[in-house]
């Protein structure tokens, strides 16, 4: 009886891990229009021969669907193509095409319901120095607190952390308990890391001992700044 037992939990084990196996392979596989759709594109081929391509499948559901996504993705890289533009518009060129500063990004920061915000104003700016270009991303971070942060390094997200630049500093409209401070920190980076990240953008977390502040580049901007700065 205890065999049978045993013989029938090890059946209903097997079962069970087929099962979830077969699951497992369902969520994960690409449907037929995605599959479609990747080996097409990987032809190289233009928008309109992609649609051409699309049309010789055999099953009109399956043409119905890639044209559908191949017409979506174009869209999403026009418009992605648009904002690189409008942001390499917004590119300073200065000192004889030797140094570039790109467009501001400002975002507040909630800290907390009985806390005040703080603003985070950024930009990519770079130089050419012996015909080789550095990046530095360039970071200004106010908030109200009774006394200085002192940010003191960054942290990239494959764990690293390096030093950061104190380039400023200031407080004002002080009262008797806080002030409202400003800090601006510098962040040297290099070229290659700028075009290793420019299909997905980055983030970087600043560091000082009472918080954190984590910074977003995103993808169209890194490429409208390298569209300029090179």
């Amino acid at each position: 009886m205890k065999k049978l037992l045993l013989l029938l939990l090890l059946s209903l084990g097997l079962i069970g891990c087929a099962s979830i196996k077969s699951l497992e392979s369902i969520e994960f596989s690409a449907s037929p229009a995605e599959a479609e759709t990747k080996k097409i594109l990987a032809l190289g081929l233009t928008h309109t021969e992609n649609l051409i391509e699309a049309r010789k499948l055999k099953d009109p559901a399956l043409v119905s669907a890639v044209v559908q996504e191949l017409k979506t993705r174009n869209d999403n890289a026009s418009i992605e193509s648009e904002n690189v533009a409008k942001l390499a518009e917004k590119v300073k060129v200065l000192d004889s095409n030797s140094k570039f500063i790109g467009p501001e990004i400002n975002k507040r920061k909630k800290m907390g319901l009985l806390i005040n915000s703080d603003y985070e104003d950024y930009f990519l700016q770079g130089s050419i120095n012996n015909g080789l270009i550095q990046h530095q991303l360039h970071l200004s971070i106010k908030y109200t607190s009774d006394k200085f942060r002192n940010y003191y390094s960054a942290s990239f997200s494959n764990g690293s952390e390096v030093d950061t630049t104190l380039i400023g500093r200031d407080a004002n409209s002080c009262s008797a308990s806080t002030c409202d401070y400003t800090e601006i920190i510098g962040l040297n980076l290099s070229d290659d890391f700028l075009r290793s990240n420019m299909e997905n953008g980055f983030s970087i977390v600043f560091n000082s001992k009472k918080s954190t502040n984590k910074i977003t580049i995103p993808s169209d901007y890194i490429k409208g700044y390298l569209k300029v700065a090179k």
